[in-house]
């Protein structure tokens, strides 16, 4: 029988509302944006300083930061004394991505859409991004080496794999369309596969706070809690 669900477990459910809220910001805000080509431009594009779908897009994406940072946080604070140290390594980083991405991405917007080359541009492409990428790619595969080590967690660790195959995807496919090498054409495409992946995992560990609570905390945890209040 499981345990009764406390409001930490139902606050995991969070996620998935930051899920939806993004993807009905890319899927719709594009509607206020005469001539967006979604398959070659970037999803940044839509929320850029001058672009006509900003309020659209503030608006149907008003729950995704908060309801996101609210439920990687509360994984956070669950999973002390769970799983093993590895993947709490790789949560706790991926919590840092998240905060990473929602102050980085408020302090710096596109100036407009596309690259205008200004400050601000280069603050949002080569210093949050990049950042962004690189604390993403780190988690996952942390969690990945963390979940293959116990089978309690592999499907935690599947969930890493398929989440970094799509980062994957979508980071060297979207260099190769910019470059060239693929039509750029599809670069829309491509870019969506990683802006929308971390998304999604967000929304994969609040599911799993919300139905498993990542099991029990762990024996060796449990005696030092209990040495430390004797």
């Amino acid at each position: 029988m499981q345990p009764r669900k406390r409001l930490i477990n139902w606050l995991g459910l969070l996620g998935v509302v930051s899920f939806i809220s993004y993807m009905a910001a890319v899927i719709f805000a594009p509607l206020a944006y005469p001539g967006y080509d979604w398959m070659r431009q970037a999803v940044s594009d839509l929320s850029a300083d001058n672009a006509p779908s900003l309020n659209l897009w503030n608006q149907l994406s008003c729950l995704y930061s908060v309801c996101a940072i609210v439920s990687i946080m509360m994984v956070c604070v669950y999973i002390q004394g769970r799983l093993n140290k590895t993947i709490r390594v790789g949560i706790y980083l991926f919590a840092a991505m998240n905060w990473v991405s929602d102050v980085g991405y408020g302090l710096f917007p596109l100036s407009k859409a596309g690259y205008a080359g200004t400050f601000q541009d280069i603050m949002h492409t080569y210093v949050v991004t990049v950042g962004v990428v690189l604390l993403a790619i780190l988690s996952l595969v942390l969690i990945i080496i963390g979940g293959c080590k116990e089978k309690a967690y592999k499907a935690l660790a599947i969930w890493a794999a398929i989440i970094l195959g799509f980062m994957f995807v979508g980071a060297i496919g979207g260099n190769l369309a910019v470059n060239g090498i693929l039509p750029k054409s599809c670069f829309g495409i491509l870019e969506r596969f990683s802006t929308c992946s971390a998304t999604a995992f967000n929304a994969v560990l609040g599911t799993y706070l919300f139905i498993r609570g990542y099991g029990r905390k762990n024996e060796k945890t449990i005696q030092t809690t209990a040495k430390g209040k004797r």
